[in-house]
């Protein structure tokens, strides 16, 4: 089985790729920005990152303005992946367009290296908006950062990220009221008054008023990240009786057993009791009510632009850490998993030389966002070490060449308590996140690491790092809800392929095209 390896340290890897490319002309594509479309005037850029917000069990459905005023005049990429599928070590992947093996952030605790000292001295420091600075770009951040953001431990709240001019960025997890807020490094308390305080709307009206007073000789990049819709699930008042007939739906995995996947999965009741469906319907209503409100953001945010006349000039992404589950293989709420529930995200682009209404196939991470937002900023990729690739080229054609990846790495590090649940005793220690009738979701070895390809077959390989070294394969075209574990089907030459593309992937330091396209 293929190590999880830990790489070598984000601080002390270097490349040499494309370091021999030293011809101007060559250099001159590089740096060439989305300038190039004929507009002398850099583009703005603007990042909505929303937290655990699914794409395949209906998470878009309450997005209608979002959908016709980004994917409808722009690209809505179907085959958008996370490269893990947990809330901070995702974050970190965008931030750093690196895997985690290579920034080093397992979950979402301070031991984890989620916003740890140890992150803020590496990853950090090299993460993506400190390069929009230096190509002059107005930078502006508001909502969830990192888990463990703020922490006393971690630098409290007056450590604020290399790259940001400003920053109002939320303390620990995701909360709609009663929170603390970082503001360019000050402390700011909210209680739970609406008008003031509901941190969807406040992360919009702090965006705008950033627009309102911005230097209107350089571009600006803002990134935006609200709480929804990760739980507490607390909608805006006039959105808390909507859905109200809405259950999770029923297909696919629904309430199935995980029957021939790894230990995890088999330790669910099933069918689910009457308890357990109740509390995950109400979770599906609440996380759309909360959506609404990042809905109508969008909505205000694009008509601001519009009025400002910025809005075609400026790039709009619109995506999430990771995706979720509600009932499948009879776990009741959550992430984590290997499937293609957790690891689907939503992804619309539109923005100077995208064609409007592209439903593109091509696969893409979440670590390609850096070195795309880079590419638009006109930065030299060469210079950064990422192991994303820009994805410009597959939205804008015009603007730049390029080819899609055949294949891909989705690595997840798993946490458990090294003491037993009292209500769970059967279970025995290493678990977590566990729910009422003893139904946990993760565990130390829910620790895996998955290939999954495009190209040739439909497929997704995973290993485990357990005591059963267990592996699940599945064919995604004949089973697209991965009912059917084939490994014992597959031909044993395939295997051997995915694994060895898998210990490719596990180990890859160097640029995208280092390990893209080996065979």
């Amino acid at each position: 089985m293929a190590a999880l390896g830990s790489g070598s340290g984000p601080t002390s890897r270097r490349r040499t790729h494309l370091a021999a490319l030293t011809v101007p002309f060559v250099l001159a594509l590089l740096t060439c920005s989305a300038r190039c479309a004929g507009s002398d005037q850099p583009s703005n850029i603007i990042l909505i990152l929303t937290d655990d917000q699914d794409v395949q069990l209906g998470g878009m459905t309450p997005m209608k303005k979002t959908k016709t005023l980004i994917g409808d005049a722009g690209a809505t990429f179907l085959n958008a992946f996370t490269a893990t599928p947990l809330c901070c070590p995702s974050r970190s992947s965008i931030l750093t367009g690196r895997y985690p093996h290579n920034h080093a952030v397992r979950n979402n605790s301070l031991s984890g290296n989620c916003s740890s000292l140890l992150w803020q001295k590496g990853p950090e420091s090299e993460a993506f908006p400190l390069y929009l600075r230096k190509q002059k770009y107005q930078t502006f951040f508001a909502g969830k950062y990192l888990n463990q953001y703020g922490r006393k431990e971690a630098g409290d709240v007056g450590h604020v990220p290399p790259g940001w001019d400003q920053w109002h960025a939320l303390v620990g997890n995701s909360q709609y009221y009663n929170y603390t807020l970082s503001v360019n490094g000050k402390e700011e308390k909210h209680g739970d008054s609406y008008e003031k305080d509901y941190l969807t709307d406040l992360i919009l009206n702090r965006s705008l008023s950033f627009l309102d007073a911005k230097n209107g000789k350089h571009p600006f990049f803002l990134m935006l990240s609200p709480p929804a819709p990760h739980s507490p699930w607390t909608a805006a008042p006039q959105y808390q009786k909507e859905f109200s007939d809405v259950k999770a739906p029923r297909d696919g995995s629904f309430n199935k057993p995980g029957k021939d996947k790894h230990w995890l999965l088999r330790q669910p009741v099933n069918p689910m009791s009457n308890s357990s469906l109740n509390f995950l319907d109400d979770a599906y209503r609440k996380r759309w009510q909360t959506l609404i409100s990042v809905d109508d953001m969008v909505d205000t945010l694009v008509k601001k632009l519009d009025n400002m006349k910025e809005l075609d000039n400026t790039y709009i992404f619109y995506t999430s850490d990771n995706g979720y589950h509600t009932g499948q293989f009879s776990l009741p709420i959550d992430k984590r998993q290997l499937y293609e529930f957790d690891i689907r995200i939503p992804l619309m682009v539109r923005g100077p030389g995208i064609k409007p209404k592209q439903a593109l196939q091509a696969p893409v991470l979440n670590i390609d966002l850096a070195p795309t937002i880079l590419d638009i900023s006109g930065f030299n990729l060469s210079l950064v070490n990422m192991d994303g690739q820009s994805f410009l080229s597959q939205m804008a054609p015009s603007l730049r060449n390029g080819t899609a990846r055949p294949f891909f790495l989705v690595e997840y590090t798993g946490e458990g308590h090294p003491l037993q649940d009292p209500a769970c005793p059967k279970l025995g220690p290493g678990l977590s996140q566990c729910f009422p009738d003893c139904v946990c979701e993760d565990a130390y070895n829910n620790t895996y690491a998955c290939v999954r390809t495009f190209v040739e077959h439909n497929l997704q390989y995973c290993e485990f790092a357990d005591s059963e070294s267990f592996v699940e394969v599945y064919n995604l075209t004949s089973d697209p809800h991965q009912l059917e574990n084939i490994l014992k089907k597959v031909d044993p030459t395939l295997l051997q392929t995915m694994n060895q593309r898998l210990i490719k992937l596990q180990s890859c330091l160097g640029t995208a095209d280092d390990f893209f396209f080996f065979t």
